[in-house]
């Protein structure tokens, strides 16, 4: 079992949340599409090879953000991070994943 934690964009959570869970992501025993969000700020500077959906190169941007973070088994672990970045607006999403121990 994993943990993944991502962060987008409120106006695309929706969107993403869904996609996490149609790929499989946050299943809990009878239950699909289980996630927890919280909102802040995210903040970050697209460099001179960046193609930034938000935001100009060199220009520090500032985007009210949510991070969603949700349980994912083993065995679709790599299609919900494929559905991540499809679905997502980032060049380059800023995703974690680790393993986890469920009781």
């Amino acid at each position: 079992m994993y943990k993944v934690v991502v962060y987008v964009p409120v106006e695309n959570a929706d969107m993403l949340r869904k996609a996490i869970g149609d790929a499989g992501g946050g299943k809990i025993g009878a239950y699909s599409h289980c996630s927890f969000s919280s909102r802040g700020t995210g903040r970050f500077t697209p460099m001179r090879d960046a193609n930034p959906a938000i935001g100009k190169i060199g220009e520090p941007q500032e985007v009210e953000e949510e991070r969603i973070e949700f349980v994912c088994e083993t065995h679709c672990i790599d299609e919900v991070i494929i559905a991540i970045r499809k679905a997502h607006p980032y060049e380059e999403p800023a995703i974690e994943v680790w393993k986890v121990e469920m009781r």
